[in-house]
């Protein structure tokens, strides 16, 4: 089963948003108080022309879009988008809380900021990622709304809101996660990335971070926001060639420095993620107003494994594991290696991280789970050692790590001149693209 290119995707979505605003139009002059136009014919509506490179015909056989709403549905929904439907903000727009009458469902309203970093393209993208790939760890596409200038996307309710408010800052009541569900947590995510990765062609995240994991009544993880996300390399193609783009702490040191992306600059990602479950810090952080990423800040501890509990988050309390601690600090090293040959696939994450959970299930035979999954951390255990070794040396030699990155931001800019190109966008802090702390030199 194949996809069209992603440009032919996205004549296709344009198509139809067209479809939709004649149907709308149409709609409006007949006066008949359609709620949501001809939803039962757009969302079967597809391409029928075939790709002039492949022959392909379609996008997937018996695709079906998501379904679409008129801006005056969601705006009651949300009660007029008040100030008390309102659930926060990320690089899109703003999200609202609302209750779908029609479907009766509670429902997450992301609205289209036209001054935010994310525009036209990321909504494209959005609508038809969630619409090509269904997994229990990727949030559910409920429907989109694309009337006139509005832009709008309706996603299934997450109760528990994202993994950033249930690990950092808890206010007042909140109880810290415990040692398992932060594992549960990681594994549904490496599936979600798996779900991506296996796809046809293979689907580049670009954006796992903790605010983008959202997590249910049961704190299964579902990954969302994929404005971001790409088509990855097909054929004999070792990276594709893109625009840096991403969130600082997160973003890994080859992607950064070069704009080749690949699967595994997923795996650095959820590197970052899994470090930051394991100790209970933001990949970037404030300390005494400046800065502090959150890998330099680990790895000195990282160079000796007596060092290691010294990273686990205070409010765990020492309630996990000792074993699984170590094997789950194992796995962030090799998703860190800044050779990127040598982190692993999210296949292997999957196997590594089920059998990490089982593990710390207080059952008695928790211990009798098959560590076959861990295949691929313990064979490299020699290489695991070196990939330490190397990264802690670039942060205790003492670098001028700024110095390098004011000097990587100068070749670049003068590159882009001298190409008459426009520059890379910075991430949503205002933040320099190139994070150069994970180099490794």
């Amino acid at each position: 089963m194949g996809f069209y290119p992603c440009q032919a995707l996205v004549r296709l979505l344009k198509q139809r948003l067209r479809i939709h605003a004649k149907a709308k139009h149409d709609d409006d002059d007949d006066n008949n108080g359609a709620k949501g136009g001809n939803n039962a014919d757009l969302n079967q509506q597809q391409s029928t022309s075939a790709d002039p490179k492949t022959g392909q015909v379609g996008i997937i056989a018996g695709l079906n879009m998501a379904p679409t709403f008129i801006y005056q549905e969601l705006e009651a929904a949300t009660n007029g988008f008040a100030p008390d439907a309102y659930l926060g903000r990320g690089g899109f727009g703003a999200v609202y809380k609302g209750k779908l009458k029609r479907i009766g469902q509670s429902v997450a309203v992301k609205q289209l900021d036209s001054t935010g970093y994310q525009g036209e393209k990321e909504f494209l993208v959005e609508v038809l990622m969630l619409s090509i790939l269904h997994h229990p760890n990727l949030v559910k596409l409920v429907g989109y709304c694309a009337e006139g200038s509005q832009r709008l996307l309706v996603y299934e309710y997450m109760p528990m809101g994202s993994l950033e408010d249930r690990l950092f800052d808890l206010s007042n009541g909140m109880q810290p996660l415990n040692w398992k569900t932060r594992i549960k947590i990681a594994a549904g995510t490496a599936r979600g990335l798996e779900c991506l990765h296996s796809a046809s062609p293979p689907v580049i995240y670009r954006d796992l971070k903790s605010s983008n994991i959202l997590l249910d009544k049961d704190y299964q993880p579902k990954l969302s926001d994929f404005g971001l996300a790409k088509f990855g390399p097909t054929g004999d193609k070792s990276h594709v060639s893109t625009r840096i783009m991403g969130t600082y702490g997160y973003c890994a040191p080859e992607y950064a420095n070069t704009g080749k992306l690949t699967m595994k600059t997923d795996i650095y990602s959820f590197g970052v993620l899994l470090l930051e479950l394991i100790t209970g810090r933001r990949a970037v952080d404030q300390v005494d107003s400046k800065s502090r990423n959150l890998t330099q800040w680990a790895l000195p501890l990282l160079k000796d494994k007596n060092n290691w509990l010294e990273l686990a988050d205070p409010l765990l309390k020492g309630k996990y594991s000792k074993f699984v601690y170590n094997k789950a600090i194992e796995v962030v090293l090799r998703c860190l290696s800044d050779k990127a040959s040598f982190r692993p696939t999210s296949s292997e994450l999957v196997g590594a991280m089920d059998y990490l959970l089982a593990r710390s299930s207080k059952s008695k035979d928790a211990k009798k789970a098959s560590n076959a999954g861990l295949g691929w951390l313990d064979a490299d255990q020699n290489q695991n050692e070196n990939v330490v070794t190397k990264a802690v040396k670039a942060v205790v030699e003492n670098k001028d790590l700024n110095r390098e990155v004011d000097i990587e931001e100068a070749k670049l800019w003068g590159k882009i001149r001298r190409d008459n190109k426009k520059p890379p966008r910075h991430d949503s802090e205002g933040t320099k693209w190139v994070d150069m702390l994970q180099k490794g030199k």
